[in-house]
This record gives C-alpha cells, structure tokens and sequence, in this order.
C-alpha cells in the first residue's frame, strides 16, 4: 500500500462515486478503478460494495479508512508545517461545527478566513457535538465546535463563550409576558425544541429536571432555522441560545425573553486532539470563528434588551 493508494481510498470512501473522486483527483476514471483494484488485492479484502447508486465501504473497507485516516492528515500537516516555515499561514482545514454556530457566523466566517488567509483549503461540516468529538478523536476533524459540557472533552477543549438560552415566539403571538420569566413557565406552554440527540435538548431536560418538571415539546426539530420559521408563523414557543435566534430578531419576526430561576447557559468550545500539533492554519482558522460567535452572541443579546 503507497500514499497515493491512501489518498485514492480515502477519496472514494468519501465521494462514494468514482466520477466524482476522479473528478475531485484530477485524475481518469480507469486510473482510479486500477489503484482500487490493486489495493484490494494487495490486501486480499473487499473494500468496496458496488451497486447502481455507487460505492460504500464494506466491514473490511470502514477498518481500513479509520486506520489511515490520520495517516493522510498527519502528512498533510507535516506538509503544511514545512510550507510555512517561509512564513505563510496555508493548509487543509477540516472543521465540524453545531448548527447553532454554524447557521449564524458561518458565512461571514468563511469569507473572513478566505480573505485573510487564501492559501487556507477550509472544509466545513455540520453536526452533533458527540458525533464531532469522535471524528476528531479519529483524525476525520482537525477542529469541533461543540456545546460543553460534552463527554469525553479533551483537555485541549478551548472555551469560546457562555451564552444565555432565551425564550423566544413570534412577533404576532399576543401574549403578554414580563421581560423576565421565570424558568418554571416553559412548563405550561407549547413549544418546539430539538430533539435529545442534540446538545441544546439535554442543557434544557436537565435544567427541567432541577426545577421538578420535564419537558413535553409539540415539535421536536433539529433545523434550528426551521424551528425559528416555525416560532415565527405560530403561536408555539422555543428557548434557543441568542445566536440561534439573531436573524429573525433582528428581522423582527420574532421576540425574546430572558430566564431567570434559573438563567439557562450553554458554553461553547473548541476541541483539537491532544495527540495532534495545532498547525498556525487551525489557529488562525479557530480565532476567526472565535471571534465571530462572541460578536454574534452579543449583538443577539442587545437586540433582547432593545
């Protein structure tokens, strides 16, 4: 097995389509096909199911990409750290982030980090703060952006900010409220939250369980974009971090509520693996996506109290 055979697995593992992995290669389609094959035979395994729809990994083929994974990103980066030694900031960035986060600063971020630092590949996901924590640990993330506490938190988490969680519903919804409500309320109104496979569900079930009540939503979504469009066309309610809610504040479609007895706060952090070097890309990367929710988070919370 070579390094070019690596790159051509992972890729194919990854696009699940041969047009599309020699596409994303450069390379032609029989080229790929012919390193597949040889690697399959060196190794004596099927790696590959192959059907109408295209290619996924058999048991064979998800032992060997969890493997050489952190092979591929530990080249890159030895790469990388050689490339700036003439002190340009470059490299392959592989970044998972929380919704919450991503839907509120990802655009400017992204066009921040693309102006300041172009020889930086940035490559973006979405997705639940546990699920993250594995690909780092596994070499398939360089950066997680997560809600803490989380299990299994390394001890290179970064803290980024603690946020308050608001009571939010639509501008057209006539109830009257003070602007401070008592936790304890949530429990006699309709609302719609996340699921318990997401982070912000469990800060909200424990918080619930503390106050001697548990939560009973009418719509339990995870698009939290649709849970705000939803708030905003009905009278149902939802308590989501202030970066969540901050477009649709500021578009005034909806309104929110501060909580009190007790304040529900959610901490974001960072998480790199402790085994891995932080390259200078990763921390330019990490800075400017730090520095975008704190100005997000603030911004939402003056437009509570506006």
């Amino acid at each position: 097995m070579d390094l070019k055979q690596m790159q051509y697995f992972l890729c194919l593992a990854q696009e699940g389509n041969v047009t599309r992995a020699a596409r994303q290669l450069n390379i032609v389609q029989p080229a790929l096909s012919m390193q597949i094959a040889k690697l399959e035979k060196s190794l004596d395994k099927k790696l590959f199911y192959r059907g109408s729809r295209g290619m996924s990994l058999t048991s064979a083929g998800e032992a060997l990409a969890q493997r050489i994974a952190p092979i591929i990103v530990d080249i890159d980066r030895v790469r990388d750290e050689i490339a700036q030694l003439d002190g340009e900031v470059s490299g392959r960035v592989n970044i998972g982030m929380i919704t919450s986060a991503a839907q509120s600063t990802l655009p400017v971020s992204s066009a921040a980090i693309a102006a300041k630092y172009p020889q930086i590949h940035l490559l973006v996901c979405e997705g639940y703060s546990e699920t993250m924590l594995e690909w780092v640990a596994t070499g398939q993330l360089d950066i997680a952006i997560v809600n803490t506490p989380a299990p299994r938190l390394p001890p290179t988490a970064r803290h980024i900010l603690d946020e308050e969680m608001m009571l939010a519903y639509g501008a057209s919804n006539k109830v009257a409220l003070p602007k401070v409500v008592s936790f304890d309320r949530i429990e006699s109104l309709d609302i719609v939250i996340p699921s318990r496979r997401h982070g912000l569900r469990r800060i909200l079930d424990d918080a619930a369980t503390e106050a001697g009540f548990s939560l009973k939503p009418r719509l339990e979504i995870d698009t939290l974009s649709a849970i705000c469009e939803v708030v905003a066309t009905t009278n149902l309610f939802t308590v989501l971090p202030g970066i969540a809610l901050q477009s649709a504040l500021a578009a005034n479609r909806i309104k929110a509520r501060r909580l009190r007895n007790p304040a529900i706060v959610r901490s974001v952090a960072s998480v790199t693996n402790p085994r891995r070097n932080v390259t200078a890309a990763m921390s330019a990367v990490m800075d400017i996506i730090a520095a975008d929710l704190t100005q997000a988070a603030a911004s939402a919370s003056r437009l509570v109290r506006r």
